[in-house]
């Protein structure tokens, strides 16, 4: 133990790191000499703006019957060499902190009722304000980790990884007690999309009883006591992360009935209604169930309980042709004047009315919204659906696109009312409209026209920019048209993947500083270019930035965690709830198995992240453009599919074009 001179601070060894504690006796500073100078906590000097001493971690607040409270200063604080002993008198209840450093590090909160009658306790949530946000690529892969979250009772983790994928890691595990749940604070259009908030983990949160799984309240009877503990230390990799759980999982989601294949340890097994499960010579368990969505599979072992997800979902073609219809149904401005008629909508399931832009550019008829004329193309490639209802359609799609979002020197517009400034992500959407309507119908108008959007994308900076599915483009168009263009598709991939190259870290910002819908479309325009243009270094390059995309996910057991990438912003943009926090899946999630999908060492989880994105759609053909997964967000219970479908179907395109689910 080290105390500064002003006894401000005080620094214990933990490892082969240190932590640092505050005078109020919380931690405010995680380092291991591996990381230089990052902390695996937000700092209050260059997070200041919002990271406040109140947020610090081990700090949190309490919900009950008998009165709500948060706790801050510490009324008993005790410093020594092993650690920290903190107490604070919350009305009825005492909370007792301890926290002990070494080789590992470990925490104990007892919350004790002192008074003569029962609590009900309904939130108890612990502050751990990992530093999960982005400040730029170079900095954010340096000096910020990727918090990955589950609370499933006994079994609860945090695996804390620097965003470049670098270990150690810090790795939290549950010893005592249960987890039930976690929320976001500290969202809003202020921290806007590079930071993803204060991350609260929780005993249980009632002010959301549906989420994951249920929260139920927690009673303390007079002089009884509930207990919380976990422990903390360094790991190479998440693989020596993992421990032995009550219920293992090969997989988390499947085709309707399953199986799901399970490993129990040790524990007795409760299935909700419509589940059942075998056991085969092995002891293995198969799990299925009879009808569709997220099944909750609950756990006891030695006294404490658990619980896993697993999605069953119906076959591709069955989601895919219930939402064609649902589109072609609903999502189609067909009140519109003639020249605008064909276009598709953002759609309220709520109030079953279609959304105008209104300024609001997620919600135009152009940009993100090219995903559902293109679910419609690619069904209709397959013979799904109905096929003059969705030739109709493309067709008036097509002359729209033309007519109004696309510009006589190929510039792509954001929507048919926009005349705002350039979007470069549309022009993506736009050509790959255009060159599977080619491959459709074989006219030479539309491959021309795609032609022209991809070199003006080009023209206009595009070598720079990470746009969505441009590589695929240019790939699909050095495959397609004449051996001239297809050289100077060759040189547009080459072009892109000498700056990426020349980049390093240092990557061009986008409307987010740094997320995994840049690393995604950046390994992609490797993989384009060395397909296109072979050289060695492109090999070398994609094995250097792939552990980017891989930190993004964790390995929790719910379909809608489960090698899904951290996305955490787009609830608010593209939604009509205007919630941030965690949205889990987002369909962009399938730009990872794009990539995974071309490295066969990584074709399994280029799979499940395929599956999992089917969560979002429903048996009617409706869908959600957001699940918002946290319990609350800035108090706000969530854990809720926003009741806007929008821009989800790109999952289903994917699904499609990458024929993994086949």
């Amino acid at each position: 133990m080290q105390i500064d001179n002003a006894g401000q601070l005080t620094r214990f060894e933990f490892g082969k790191g240190a932590v640092s504690c505050a005078d109020d006796g919380t931690v405010i500073r995680v380092s291991h000499p591996d990381h230089g100078a990052m902390s695996f906590l937000l700092d209050e000097t260059p997070d200041g703006d919002f990271h406040q001493p109140p947020f610090r971690w081990g700090k949190g607040f309490l919900i009950t019957d008998a009165g709500s409270h948060r706790w801050d200063q510490p009324d008993d604080l005790k410093v020594n060499p092993a650690g920290i002993d903190a107490t604070y008198r919350l009305g009825a209840l005492e909370l007792a902190v301890q926290r002990r450093f070494g080789t590992t590090w470990s925490e104990r909160y007892r919350l004790t009722n002192a008074s003569p009658a029962a609590v009900t306790v309904g939130t108890l949530a612990i502050s751990t304000p990992f530093r999960d946000v982005y400040r730029g690529s170079a900095e954010s892969l340096s000096g910020a980790c990727h918090a990955h979250i589950w609370t499933g009772g006994a079994d609860s983790y945090v695996w804390a990884v620097r965003m470049d994928g670098q270990g150690p890691g810090l790795g939290l595990r549950l010893t005592d007690g249960e987890l039930w749940s976690y929320s976001v604070e500290s969202r809003s259009i202020a921290t806007s999309s590079n930071v993803r908030g204060h991350l609260y983990l929780q005993l249980t949160d009632t002010r959301a009883p549906h989420a994951m799984g249920g929260q139920s309240p927690m009673v303390v009877e007079p002089g009884a006591s509930v207990e919380l503990a976990w422990e903390l230390d360094w790991y190479d990799s998440r693989a020596d992360f993992t421990r032995t759980r009550a219920i293992e999982l090969t997989s988390v989601a499947a085709t309707l009935p399953g199986p799901i294949r399970a490993t129990v340890h040790d524990a007795e097994l409760t299935l909700p209604a419509g589940m059942r499960a075998t056991t085969a010579d092995n002891g293995d368990v198969a799990l299925h169930a009879d009808t569709t969505g997220v099944h909750y599979v609950h756990a006891e072992r030695a006294g404490r309980r658990s619980r896993v997800a697993v999605l069953m979902h119906r076959p591709l073609r069955d989601i895919v042709e219930r939402r064609a219809a649902f589109v072609l149904e609903n999502q189609r401005a067909v009140e519109r004047q003639q020249d605008r008629a064909a276009a598709f909508l953002p759609y309220d399931t709520g109030s079953g009315l279609r959304l105008n832009e209104g300024g609001w550019g997620d919600w135009s008829d152009g940009r993100e919204r090219l995903g559902m004329p293109r679910l419609l193309q690619e069904a209709r490639r397959r013979g799904w659906g109905e096929p003059d209802r969705i030739d109709g359609a493309l067709k008036a799609y097509a002359e729209f696109l033309r007519t109004q979002l696309i510009d006589t020197d190929g510039r792509v517009r954001g929507g048919s009312f926009s005349t705002g400034s350039q979007r470069l992500y549309n022009y993506s959407w736009a050509a790959a409209f255009l060159i599977a309507q080619y491959e459709l119908y074989a006219d030479p108008a539309d491959l021309a026209l795609a032609i022209r959007i991809v070199d003006r994308y080009y023209e206009s900076g595009g070598a720079h920019f990470l746009a969505i599915g441009m590589s695929e483009c240019v790939a699909a168009l050095a495959r397609l048209a004449d051996d001239t263009v297809a050289e100077r598709m060759r040189a547009h991939a080459v072009e892109q993947a000498g700056h990426i190259l020349a980049a390093g870290r240092e990557l061009p910002q986008h409307e987010v500083s740094y997320e995994q819908s840049m690393v995604a479309p950046l390994l992609m325009a490797l993989l384009t270019a060395d397909r296109l243009a072979p050289d060695e270094w492109y090999a070398a390059a994609v094995a250097e930035r792939l552990p980017w995309l891989l930190a993004f996910a964790g390995d929790q057991p719910h379909p809608r965690l489960r090698h899904v990438s951290i996305r955490h912003w787009d609830g608010f943009w593209f939604g009509g709830r205007r919630l941030w926090g965690d949205t889990f899946p987002h369909y962009w999630t399938v730009l990872d198995a794009a990539v995974f999908a071309a490295i066969p060492e990584h074709r399994d989880t280029a799979t499940a992240i395929l599956r999992a994105n089917l969560v979002d759609f429903t048996d009617d053909g409706a869908a959600s453009c957001a699940f918002i997964y946290p319990s609350c967000v800035n108090g706000r219970p969530a854990h809720i599919a926003d009741p806007v479908a929008n821009d989800q179907d790109w999952a289903l395109v994917y699904a499609m074009t990458l024929g993994l689910l086949d």
